[in-house]
Order: structure tokens, then sequence, then C-alpha cells
């Protein structure tokens, strides 16, 4: 039986790869604050962002950092490395899933299922038969070869620091399969993940005898387990059905009310928020409640002149201008032309 993953719609453009990894990233470089600019070189991402706990970065930004540390480490096996760090509480609330669940067959399906909340460009697929569990996993953006060994061996070994959290031994009877030839570093393989490892493989995948992914985890823990999955369900549910962005919101509420009636002051607070939070939050959107308004009616104002009879008199009137004057200006700000202008060229 094969699981797709429920979440192959999502773009990896967005921004939902929490900063923390790339906090551990610095951490097993042994990098300062002073020494991070280097690790960010052409990512846009600055000192200040990557410190926030909140902060989330996209597929690109974050492949270009690990082409960063892999250039500074000068270590080729540095994946390896950084995969030591990725224990299951790196992983947010979906590692709290997969520590407490009830045995690793459970908690991979979690990772195959909640992954897009840490990683969407990364897609892990299960595949099982009565004997046998493989995670077949994928990388959704393109990279350079050495990139995409170095992702995939801190993959890999963020896998395995799960499964033997949950076992509570070594998974000797594991086989890795990578797609990727056999690197310089072929014999440290040993000492980062037990069991057998392939290389020039059609897939990267992680195989498991399933008698071994259904064994009780003694850190099981039925209430955190459903606790963890709701929270996990809800932050799915976000991602795929993202509330829309401020200006789309105040655009709806403006098409809402009588032309040019909605205030800053009534938008901010039908938000929940101060004027000035939300100034803020539409600067961040390269956006303003004036530019916003000034879309709306130039629409509307638009469609009354090419598809009515209206006069220009009655159009400002429809568009709760106090005077034709003041629409008149306003019309010619926005298009360039008065409205007679607009019409006759419009042929209306």
């Amino acid at each position: 039986m094969a699981i797709t993953t429920q979440s192959d719609s999502l773009q990896s453009v967005d921004a939902d790869i929490p900063s923390n990894y790339s906090r551990l990233i610095a951490r097993e470089l042994g990098l300062s604050a002073r020494g991070l600019p280097r690790l960010l070189r052409n990512t846009d991402v600055d000192v200040t962002q990557l410190l926030k706990d909140e902060s989330r970065l996209t597929a690109t930004q974050q492949i270009q950092i690990l082409r960063n540390a892999l250039d500074l480490s000068g270590k080729p096996e540095f994946g390896l490395r950084l995969g030591r760090r990725l224990t299951p509480a790196t992983h947010g609330v979906m590692g709290f899933v997969a520590n407490s669940s009830p045995d690793l067959y459970t908690a991979l399906q979690a990772v195959h299922t909640f992954l897009p909340t840490r990683a969407s460009f990364i897609q892990v697929n299960l595949q099982n038969t009565e004997d046998y569990l493989e995670c077949v996993v994928s990388f959704q953006v393109a990279m350079d070869n050495d990139v995409e060994r170095c992702l995939a061996d801190t993959v890999i070994k963020a896998f395995f620091e799960i499964g033997e959290f949950i076992v509570g031994r070594p998974l000797y009877e594991s086989e890795v399969h990578f797609p990727h030839p056999a690197p310089v570093y072929q014999d440290m393989y040993r000492e980062y993940l037990p069991g057998k490892a392939y290389f020039d493989c059609n897939h990267f995948k992680l195989k498991l005898a399933m008698e071994l992914c259904r064994k009780p985890n003694a850190s099981a823990n039925h209430e955190s387990y459903h606790l963890a999955f709701q929270q996990c369900e809800s932050m799915l549910a976000r991602l795929q059905n993202p509330e829309p962005d401020y200006r789309t919101r105040l655009q709806k509420m403006m098409l809402s009310r009588p032309p040019g009636t909605l205030s800053e002051d009534e938008a901010a607070a039908s938000l929940f928020m101060s004027k000035r939070t939300l100034a803020r939050k539409l600067k961040k959107e390269n956006s303003s409640f004036r530019k916003i308004r000034d879309e709306v009616l130039s629409r509307q104002a638009a469609s009354y002149l090419c598809e009515s009879q209206l006069s220009v008199e009655a159009t400002a009137t429809l568009l709760n201008y106090h005077d034709t004057a003041s629409f008149r200006r306003a019309f010619k700000r926005w298009f360039g032309q008065t409205p007679d202008q607009y019409r006759q060229r419009t042929g209306t």
C-alpha cells in the first residue's frame, strides 16, 4: 500500500521552514553572531530575522543557507554532522507527535502527513508490504548535487534520530538507499547510520522491517499524542487554506460597503488592531489604506463609465464624492486623463 502526501499542492516558494533549523546550522558551524552574515549570504535574510523564533524561510533561502554552510564548513560530510542535531524536539509539534506515538510506524505516518508544516519542499511517501516499510523521500526544488547530497544526509540522520528514540536502540536492521554516488567520506556512514547504506540507487529511501516499526514505544503517551496531533492538523489546515493578506481583506471590506465610505479607523477596528498596526502590516505588503481605496474606487469608476450611460456627475455621487471636481481630479490621477476622455477612448 502506498501513501501519498496530503499536501502535494503546497508551493515550495512559500516561507514555511522554521528558522530554528538554520540556527542549528550556525551552531554546528560554531558561528558567533558576528559570523552569521556569511551564513546568510545571497538569501535576503538578515541576522535579526534569523534569530526570531517566529521567522520562516523559503525553500530557496534554506537551500542557499545549506550551500553557504557546506562551503564554510569545508567538510563534505557536514550533512551527517548536522543531522545529529535534528532530534525529535527540534521539529516542534510534529516532533512531539512522533515522540509520543505508539510505535515507529505511527510516528513515520505523522512525519509523512505533517512534514509540510516544517518544510513543504520535502515529500515523504510511505510504501509498505507485510514485511517491510519504505520511506521514500524526494526534494521538490532544484539544487546542486553536493547540496542535495548534504540535505539527503541530514534528512536521513534525522529519521534515525526519531527511530532510535522510539525503538530505544540503533536501527541495525535498516537499509538506506541513496541516489548519489558513494562520496569520498563513504566510510563515515558507519559512524552515523547503523545498518546498510547503498549508493547510485533509483530512489532515496529508508527501508525498515515492519516488525521493528510495530515495536511499542516505551515513551508513548496516548493523551499527549492526540493533543499534539490535533495541533498539527490545525497547522496543516492553515497552510492549505491560508488567510488572505490584509490587502485582500480590505478590498473585500470596501466592496461590501457603499463606495468610499470605509474609514481606516473602521477597517482597523474590524480587524481587531490599531490603525498604526494595520498601516505597518500593509507596509509589509508594499501597500497602504489609501492605495487600496484608490484601486477599488478606480475600478468602480471605470466600470460605471464603461458599462453604463451614467453621467460623470452621477458617477461621482455613486462613489460618494462630495463634488464632481474632486472626482475628476482623482480620476485624472488614476488614469492620466479625464472621465470624458476615458469614455471616448473606450467608445462608450
